[in-house]
């Protein structure tokens, strides 16, 4: 996988959100997403936190907070208090700048295709469309059944079970099959349970008790 290619991609995917964000109202802006606890916004302050308040900032609140996880809440709802406008101008400003990630062990480029689950984290509770590129897609997964999924996926969920696109000619992982369009593929492997019953296979139960335990 080209370095430059999966920079460009999130790039690219962080402007369409913006756009997206840009012509949302209020109440489209509160909506629940996908996101346990966030609401639309604060999905898209995460996204700018990611790359502005940079792996520093993240590992001290994560210290102040006792957990990564808490501290990156904290960050996501700090900026979510600034006005929308404010926030889709930060995630123009940002866009092309590259994500470290805190906790993931050494950068993996492909961590940084992830801001197309968050895409869908936004646009599925809001009935949008979600028709991610495929290719992109398929990288996101790439990264999500990978060595370095330990901090976005947890552990233990795709264990035994392998992944076959219906609209791709790619696999993943081996065990129960799950089959489905990759960008569901990609929402699941992520921990998401909004597109689970587009899929099928006897790996399907599985995951939906690992994720459902986990929620």
């Amino acid at each position: 996988m080209d370095r430059e290619w999966v920079f460009a991609a999130a790039a690219d995917e962080r402007r369409q959100i913006a756009d997206l964000v840009a012509e949302l109202d209020e109440a489209q802006l509160a909506e629940p997403s996908l996101c346990t606890g966030w609401d639309v916004k604060t999905v898209v302050a995460h996204l700018v936190s990611v790359v502005v308040d940079g792996t520093a900032t993240f590992m001290w609140m994560a210290l102040r907070r006792g957990s990564m996880d808490r501290g990156i809440n904290e960050l996501a709802l700090r900026r979510a208090r600034e006005p929308a406008s404010q926030i889709v101008a930060s995630l123009r400003g940002c866009a092309d700048r590259r994500m470290s990630p805190p906790g993931a062990g050494p950068l993996d480029p492909l961590a940084d295709v992830l801001v197309l689950v968050h895409g869908g984290d936004i646009r599925i509770p809001l009935g949008l469309p979600f028709k991610p590129d495929a290719e992109r897609a398929c990288a996101a997964v790439d990264f999500l059944t990978g060595p370095w999924r330990f901090a976005f996926v947890s552990r233990g969920l795709l264990k035994g079970l392998r992944f076959e696109g219906t609209d791709v000619e790619r696999s993943w992982g081996e065990g129960a099959e799950i089959r489905g369009p990759v960008a569901a593929l990609m929402m699941v492997a992520g921990g998401r349970t909004a597109l689970l019953d587009t899929l099928d296979g006897p790996g399907v139960p599985t995951l939906r008790g690992r994720i459902n335990a986990r929620l």
